[in-house]
């Protein structure tokens, strides 16, 4: 072959190369539903949504969802523990069993959300029973939670469902305000799966306290 012809096809190779390169610059950053644009489309959402949120992607009202969800989740996990050996119905065991299951990852989720903003997270359940100055909705008061903890058996489960639906309703409340002011888009989310999932769960109690509504005079404060 000669040298001419060798060098015309080392040209057109570079030509190939370069168009091939191009081709897929523009298809990467392009708005098309093309295969080559899903892949840095998706990657880029992917870091975007596991990512610490930047500050200005919150606002005060994620940060007080967060700040009071967490001792709120604490009570009724403390709330569940004491079913597994108090409570009398099975149903009520595999309820409380749930309710731990779902809320202690929510409140490893919230911490890591206020640690990531550098704010404080709240200890314990200090301050937050109702009647306090900082008396959050559906809390059970001291005594109720010395009542719960000297029950055991049919009263146990009697008194823990009644306690639990104000509690939950407190719950929904509290995440109907993180939908209504929040601007984190995951916290949003939570409050989201809180209210659908607590709902469910308030439904479920009320039936198994044979069809009535619990303590409705026990809900919100």
């Amino acid at each position: 072959m000669s040298r001419s012809s060798l060098s015309r096809r080392a040209a057109s190779a570079v030509v190939i190369t370069l168009a091939v390169s191009l081709l897929a610059a523009c298809g990467g950053g392009g708005g098309g539903g093309g295969g080559a644009s899903s892949g840095p489309a998706t990657a880029t959402a992917t870091v975007s949504a596991s990512g610490s949120a930047p500050s200005g992607q919150h606002n005060q009202a994620d940060v007080r969802f967060a700040q009071e969800m967490i001792p709120h989740h604490r009570q009724a996990i403390d709330m569940a523990d004491l079913a597994a050996k108090q409570a009398a119905s099975g149903d009520v065991k595999a309820l409380a069993e749930k309710i731990k299951r779902a809320q202690g990852p929510e409140i490893e989720t919230m911490t890591a959300w206020l640690k990531s903003w550098g704010k404080p997270v709240p200890q314990g359940e200090t301050g937050t029973q109702r009647g306090g100055p900082t008396a959050q909705p559906g809390m059970a008061g001291g005594q109720e939670m010395a009542n719960l903890r000297n029950a055991s058996g049919a009263d146990f489960d009697k008194l823990f469902l009644t306690m639990m639906i104000a509690h939950h309703q407190g719950a929904i409340a509290v995440a109907n305000s993180e939908k209504k002011d929040g601007l984190y888009g995951p916290a949003k989310q939570l409050a989201d799966s809180i209210i659908s999932s607590q709902n469910a769960e308030i439904a479920q109690m009320r039936k198994t306290l044979g069809g009535g509504t619990g303590s409705p005079s026990a809900t919100a404060h």
